[in-house]
């Protein structure tokens, strides 16, 4: 049936907060456009807060790394069976996989040979590694919306249609960030240094880095007992974990626990200290100097460089996106507390750094505010509708 004239079927998958936040915009501008849409899939709470029908928890496919989701890929695989056959039996008219491209092209790939329309939103990072999925990625999908310029002109040269749509954090975070309203709305003191700890989402990179974030905190508050610390927490198990270490590392340590708000977090700080993902992204469109630091399974590590699997010289967004290190990134043995202390310490008293940071910030902040949301409905739906003129 015709998006423009009655009920819109989407799929949707989103594997993990970042894709819940996408994935909500999305829809939101989807429903503004044919309010008869109905969406089903497998949504965070952002996203079934649109109306999104949620088959099975997103925390389900919520793991990192090649070595780490060898425990959970019976469940994975079976999730992703049933998700086909669901599909494959209850055609949509768009199926749209939100990232996660080792889960949702080989979905993507068995939908759209069964005539589905398929969209992959985030371009799979193939100009950084693993660059053959870019073979995958043709077979699988009708159309790519790509969050950063370079990716679409790399997809191009690969023969797969692609759009870009710009980054939805670019939209919505001020081009000025607000420190001062940031505490006030943390009940955080105006005065004297704030340190942001982020430790990831996945429940993986919490039990891996927070007792090393932890007591790199310590040390830091040591060398001046004036600095207060916040950490957001996306969800009730994830904010227990982190308490446990927490208590039984540093129980005195002056930390806010936050649910969620990511973004006041980082807006409150004066530098944080951030395991890589998007959290690096939103860093710096809030031109906050940051450290990064990261710590896969050492068997993932052992394949990834023994394979030569990476081919950035960066982990991370921040600097993959300013071309150069703007931020220390502290991979694996390097993630000790007081290598992540003195870290820390440098960015906050390096003002040219952190001049650098602003600058860039300010600049990747402009490229990427190109509503996306809004862009990425209008391609998806003309994607439909061209689609559905052959059909007919």
């Amino acid at each position: 049936m015709s998006a423009d004239d009655g009920l819109l079927r989407v799929g949707i998958v989103a594997n993990e907060v970042s894709g819940d936040m996408l994935g909500a915009g999305l829809m939101r501008e989807l429903k503004a456009r044919v309010p008869n849409v109905v969406f089903e899939g497998i949504a965070g709470p952002r996203m079934q807060e649109v109306g999104c029908t949620t088959l099975f928890p997103m925390e389900k496919l919520s793991v990192m790394g090649l070595v780490e989701v060898v425990s959970h890929l019976p469940e994975v695989l079976s999730i992703r069976r049933s998700l086909r056959n669901h599909f494959l039996n209850n055609p949509p008219d768009l199926f749209i996989g939100i990232d996660g491209p080792d889960f949702n092209l080989s979905l993507e790939r068995d939908l759209k040979q069964a005539g589905i329309t398929t969209v992959h939103y985030v371009c799979p990072s193939v100009w950084a590694w693993r660059s053959g999925r870019v073979n995958k990625i043709r077979q699988s999908v009708d159309m790519v919306l790509s969050l950063f310029p370079f990716e679409k002109d790399f997809l191009k040269k690969h023969s797969v249609p692609a759009v870009h749509v710009g980054h939805p954090l670019a939209d919505d975070i001020p081009m000025e960030p607000d420190q001062n309203g940031a505490r006030e709305r943390l009940g955080l003191d105006t005065e004297g240094r704030v340190i942001a700890l982020l430790p990831g989402s996945r429940s993986s990179e919490v039990s891996s880095l927070s007792e090393d974030f932890i007591r790199a905190a310590k040390l830091c508050w040591e060398n001046d007992p004036k600095m207060r610390f916040a950490v957001p927490l996306v969800n009730s198990r994830i904010r227990g974990m982190f308490e446990e270490i927490l208590f039984r590392v540093a129980p005195d340590l002056p930390i806010t626990l936050v649910d969620g708000n990511a973004r006041d977090v980082l807006q409150s700080s004066d530098a944080a200290l951030v395991a890589s993902g998007t959290a690096t992204l939103e860093a710096l469109l809030l031109k906050r100097p940051m450290v990064i630091a990261y710590r896969l399974h050492w068997l993932t590590n052992w394949i990834f460089n023994s394979f030569k699997l990476i081919k950035s010289p960066y982990i991370s967004l921040a600097n993959m996106l300013a071309g150069k290190e703007i931020a220390p990134e502290l991979l694996q043995d390097a993630v000790q507390p007081q290598v992540l202390a003195e870290a820390l310490i440098t960015v906050l008293e390096t003002e040219e750094r952190n001049g650098t940071v602003r600058e860039v910030g300010y600049k990747v902040h402009q490229e990427l505010r190109l509503d996306a949301s809004s862009q990425a409905a209008d391609a998806v739906l003309e994607l439909v509708r061209s689609r559905q003129a052959v059909v007919d």
